[in-house]
């Protein structure tokens, strides 16, 4: 069995590097988001509860900062918890914000995050977390919020049309108080007060999905216009290098046109 599983382990290593070998000549795509699903279904299938699905996905998370890094993504955004997800089990949600402020925690003390200027936000409607969560987000945002560099975004508590509304209701504020002209308004205008305003590189390259689900489920509505998707058929506390370079590899393939 030994002898079985370190041949598997060897076939991954190869494949691993075969695939790098054909990615790290190519232009990587600037900006990455990736919505992390099937957590609980893994958890499932193991016979445990949700949340040890949720707390295995946060260690991927861990893992996936170091490949971006290596493979110089610039802006990463992870669609952690939406709107629609506090219809959950009372329970399992409260095990989401314990794990979500641990971790937010352990960012804010992270080498690599100060190593590599990394700026770290989260994006949604954040009033609607714990306080003990928001202190710990608005922690690690203002220890970051000078870094340039790179940037790892957190869609948390978010949703699309929610992220439209919000915008539209900051704009309609404006032109109330004639900040704003009516005509003044374009599309430039509402990325203005988009949550992503704060990168200059708002618009994903590339979209990934796990779980082997084809929807973006409300994720980046505005954003993600010409974004390039894949979906891998790979739970996400499963997700591995060779499932990023995978991706990487069949966003390199394509042709984009943006509408042309």
């Amino acid at each position: 069995m030994l002898k079985g599983i370190l041949s598997a382990l060897g076939i991954y290593k190869l494949y691993e590097k075969w695939l790098w070998q054909q990615v790290k000549n190519e232009v990587p795509p600037e900006h990455v988001a990736i919505i992390l699903d099937g957590n609980r279904r893994w958890a499932s299938e193991k016979e445990l509860n949700p949340w040890s699905g949720h707390e295995k996905g946060a260690e991927t998370v861990e893992k996936l900062l170091d490949w971006c890094l290596k493979l110089n993504v610039n802006f990463l955004t992870l669609y952690t918890f939406s709107t629609e997800n506090f219809t959950r089990n009372s329970t399992e949600i409260e095990e989401i914000m314990r794990i979500a402020q641990d971790r937010f925690f352990k960012l804010l003390n992270d080498e690599r995050i100060h190593k590599n200027q990394i700026h770290v936000k989260v994006i949604g409607r954040t009033n609607m977390l714990p306080e003990g969560l928001q202190k710990r987000i608005e922690d690690v945002e203002k220890a970051t919020a000078g870094y340039q560099k790179h940037f790892l975004n957190f869609a948390f508590a978010y949703g699309g049309r929610a992220e439209i509304v919000d915008a539209v209701r900051v704009i309609a504020e404006k032109v109330k108080s004639r900040e704003i002209e009516p005509h003044d308004i374009h599309e430039t205008t509402i990325e203005k007060y988009l949550y992503t305003s704060h990168m200059t590189k708002q618009e994903p390259d590339l979209i990934i999905r796990t779980s082997g689900e084809e929807r973006l489920s409300g994720f980046l509505l505005w954003q993600s216009a010409y974004s390039e998707l894949v979906s891998l058929d790979v739970y996400w506390p499963d997700f591995r290098l060779i499932d990023l370079l995978r991706a990487l590899r069949t966003f390199q393939k394509r042709k984009r046109r943006y509408g042309a």
